[in-house]
């Protein structure tokens, strides 16, 4: 296609095989959500879309609305829905005499979408930011590193539970997803799932959690985040079984570098290792 769209807070450019956003701002010029600076541009393969429409909005707008399959991009799937209408990324808002433009532009991505556009996607499609990442909570300092997120409590925010605990640092091979609970709302926080082990249900105490208040942990910083780390997860679950090398020694150095990397726990290691062992080629 290769055509163009500006709106009030993005430019939108449809190609053959996907939709390059950019945020800024377009053809008029609202206050533009924190968030959309923050996500600079971001390109959204049409494998990731489900559905495209194009509505009436207010005050003589259009509104043209993307919709991504559920399980595609990191940021909304760590979004669940809490996104307020007006920081929706995959929204585009016209002046109404662009309507034409809209429905054709619509129509034109319809058309492009495949016969799985309607199913879950089994794999993640669009790009979060890469880390390392940080991220300055009302109790602590969190860091993403691709490896493993690690908390820095603060001495004057951070509960005498989590005080007393000291820093503490999670591989990803020990988590099984991430929890984020808007700053805009009671509760907000970032919460990580650590595999096996029961999460206590004040953020303030758990010390998986980093909790959010007036000035720490915005959306624009701590959703990012919290999309990068699911990302990572993704990722890690995504490396493939390992290949059956030439000799045995050759998989078991093959299985020492997964697991040094971070890419297998300790059991999963061991598990393999004696699994080789007792198989040898």
């Amino acid at each position: 296609m290769g055509d163009v769209l500006a709106g009030n807070h993005a430019v939108w450019e449809f190609d053959s095989d996907s939709v390059l956003i950019r945020f800024a701002r377009g053809i008029r010029t609202p206050r533009t959500p924190r968030l959309f600076h923050a996500l600079g541009s971001r390109r959204i393969p049409l494998e990731a879309v489900s559905g495209v429409t194009v509505t009436a909005g207010k005050r003589d707008t259009v509104v043209l609305r993307v919709r991504p399959r559920p399980g595609a991009d990191p940021l909304m799937e760590a979004a669940a829905g809490q996104l307020k209408e007006s920081c929706d990324p995959y929204r585009l808002v016209l002046p109404g005499e662009r309507a034409p433009h809209a429905a054709a532009f619509a129509e034109a991505l319809r058309v492009r979408l495949g016969p799985d556009a309607a199913e879950p996607a089994d794999r993640f499609l669009v790009d979060v930011p890469r880390p390392p990442l940080h991220l300055k909570a009302y109790d602590a300092r969190v860091g993403f590193d691709g490896s493993g997120v690690v908390f820095h409590w603060s001495r004057t925010g951070a509960t005498s539970a989590k005080w007393k605990a000291g820093d503490q640092r999670y591989p990803l091979s020990a988590l099984t997803g991430v929890e984020w609970r808007s700053p805009g709302g009671p509760g907000g926080h970032l919460r990580l799932l650590v595999r096996d082990a029961a999460a206590d249900p004040r953020p303030d105490h758990d010390l998986a959690a980093a909790v959010f208040g007036v000035g720490y942990g915005a959306a624009h910083e701590s959703l990012p985040f919290a999309a990068a780390v699911l990302a990572g997860l993704r990722d890690r679950a995504a490396v493939p079984a390992v290949p059956r090398a030439r000799s045995g020694d050759e998989r078991l150095q093959h299985l020492n570098e997964l697991h040094t990397a971070g890419l297998l726990t300790d059991a999963e290691y061991t598990a393999l290792r004696e699994r080789f062992t007792a198989d040898p080629l």
